[in-house]
């Protein structure tokens, strides 16, 4: 049995390594609506080749950019002749999480860990999926605004605890299991508009953790009404700082144009991470309109805030992580070049899962692989 059983891996695996397999004609454009500019289909299908082989592929698949003919898709690199090449063994991925002088001095390998992805929009096995892979990884996963499904919390030490303005499913249990606590002010694909959860999702196992009615559309502010001022933020980070002295406080905002103020204001509130969330990122339920044409994109946002926390002489103090659109390697390189510490990603990770991004999930037709809900 377990000689078969390791024949078919490597059957399977040979049979991925050359895209013979997993949705093959993707790399031409099937039809159907299956990716877009950004998200191509080759993008697709090489990030899950990636994902399931460990290796970037070698069947010629463009695994670094999309499309879009912007943002990172025409940013690229220019490296001097007599740069040296360091040996793998030479490089340091990791980052620090805190660069304050009080609080849990918190790292990770490599610069990404796992955005907000709630339950209600994502299968449980999904999130369950996502935390397993964190704490093998070393990483992070955040729950989005959601709720703590208790299927989590043997995963507690790797899992943010997500604190959003519909303020579904925050509990100071689930608080106090988390070694980060993100608020979430706003989100990049839709600023201004606040999150909604469509009501086919709304089942009787996520209006239990939402504490809502069953199949029913529920809908997240744009803003914490309890918030209008950097003082009023202080206020939510000392609470946050009440229930769990432990944890570390991240602000995740969307990237208006003094997204620079709102970052030094999350420093002076006591922040431990600002967590920039630039237009392009969010579901497939994020509308159109909203995503591009509203928060800056995440190019302009980075230098842009990195450059006002360094002149306030406080860039040393605070993480700078960034979302919105971070797709592959090649895209968190160029984010970290801009002036980011580290990236936050998600849309890779169902990606990496099968997604092909036909757009079932925002029309209320059913994920066809069982990542989203509804």
């Amino acid at each position: 049995m377990i000689n078969n059983q390791a024949g078919i891996n490597e059957k399977h695996s040979e049979r991925i390594h050359h895209g013979l397999d997993i949705l093959p004609s993707l790399k031409y454009g099937i039809p159907g609506g299956l990716g877009n500019k950004r998200w191509t289909g080759e993008l697709l299908l090489a990030t899950y080749l990636q994902a399931s082989t460990g290796q970037p592929p070698s069947n010629g698949l463009e695994y670094r950019i999309g499309d879009s003919g912007g943002g990172f898709d025409v940013l690229s690199w220019r490296k001097p002749g007599d740069m040296p090449r360091l040996a793998t063994e030479e490089v340091d991925l990791g980052i620090p999480l805190n660069n304050r002088a009080v609080g849990a001095k918190l790292s990770i390998p490599f610069p990404f860990y796992g955005g907000g992805m709630s339950f209600g929009s994502i299968s449980l096995n999904f999130m369950i999926a996502r935390a397993r892979a964190a704490e093998k990884l070393g990483t992070y996963m955040s729950t989005g605004e959601g709720g703590y499904p208790e299927q989590l919390v043997p995963y507690k030490d790797h899992i943010i605890t997500q604190v959003a303005t519909g303020m579904f499913g925050v509990r100071e249990e689930t608080m106090q299991y988390a070694p980060i606590l993100e608020f979430k002010y706003a989100q990049g694909a839709k600023p201004g508009l606040g999150g909604h959860l469509l009501a086919d999702k709304v089942t009787s196992e996520v209006a239990r953790m939402r504490e809502s009615s069953m199949f029913t559309s529920l809908y997240s502010p744009f803003p914490f009404h309890s918030v209008y001022s950097v003082e009023d933020h202080k206020k939510h980070v000392d609470w946050i700082k009440t229930v769990n002295p432990r944890a570390l406080v991240s602000v995740k905002v969307s990237t208006p144009t003094d997204v620079d103020m709102v970052a030094i204001g999350s420093y002076y509130a006591g922040a431990n991470i600002i967590h920039i969330d630039g237009g392009y990122g969010g579901t497939g339920a994020a509308p159109e309109i909203a995503k591009k044409n509203i928060a800056m994109p995440i190019e302009y946002a980075i230098p842009k805030v990195h450059r006002y926390l360094v002149s306030e002489g406080v860039r040393d103090e605070i993480v700078l992580m960034a979302s919105g659109g971070i797709r592959t390697a090649d895209d968190i390189a160029k984010a970290i070049a801009l002036g980011a510490d580290g990236c936050v990603v998600a849309t890779a990770e169902a990606v990496a899962v099968g997604c092909t991004h036909c757009g079932n999930c925002e029309r209320g037709r059913g994920c066809q692989v069982g990542i989203t809900r509804g």
